[in-house]
């Protein structure tokens, strides 16, 4: 499939552009194919890209107390990356690597600016990726704070049944926020039902 089409298609759910826009957006951009375990962003270093999953996973690590802790997973028609630094252009403590073999596009920071220039089609595409984001965080922090491990888990299995082939268990657990054993436990219960 195209990719302005592909990437259309990801978004009619949410709101409906012609085609013309998303391949005016898709034409500013590159698609590239990234290796498993490929770090993106290390941590203090600016995000450069803002990354769009055709193929594949990565996730978000912050290191904490001598360790990386998962703060995002992210698969396939999501937006990907260290948005906060995309947008500041500075650094900051989020690392940004990819799970498994995956296909990405990536827009530079110079380009996606430029869109709000040239398109106003092109500025609402920009406006909804953004606020896509904000929503994915937002939600994200109160199913945190309002569901158990395990509902989160379950929800998890859900929207990405494949994740428990695709994504390694340490990093699963640590964005559930619970230890591998925990996360073990709480599989055995999902699975036992």
């Amino acid at each position: 499939m195209e990719l302005a089409k592909r990437i259309k298609s990801a978004f009619d759910p949410y709101f409906e552009l012609p085609e013309e826009a998303w391949r005016s957006f898709s034409e500013k951009g590159e698609v590239v194919e990234i290796a498993r375990e490929t770090i993106l962003k290390k941590a203090g270093d600016t995000e450069r890209y803002l990354y769009f999953i055709l193929e594949g996973s990565g996730g978000i690590l912050l290191w904490h107390r001598q360790n990386f802790v998962c703060v995002d997973i992210c698969y396939e028609n999501d937006f990907f990356g260290d948005y906060m630094s995309f947008l500041t252009q500075s650094g900051s403590p989020l690392e940004v690597i990819v799970f498994e073999p995956s296909v990405f596009f990536r827009i530079s920071k110079a380009a996606f600016d430029g869109l709000n220039q040239n398109n106003p089609l092109s500025d609402k595409i920009c406006r909804f990726a953004s606020e896509g984001l904000f929503i994915h965080k937002q939600k994200q922090q109160i199913d945190i704070l309002t569901k158990t491990a395990k509902e989160r888990y379950a929800e998890l299995l859900q929207r990405q049944p494949e994740i428990i082939r695709r994504t390694p268990m340490k990093y699963i657990a640590s964005y559930l926020g619970v230890t591998p054993q925990s996360l073990s436990r709480i599989r055995k219960d999902i699975f036992s039902t």
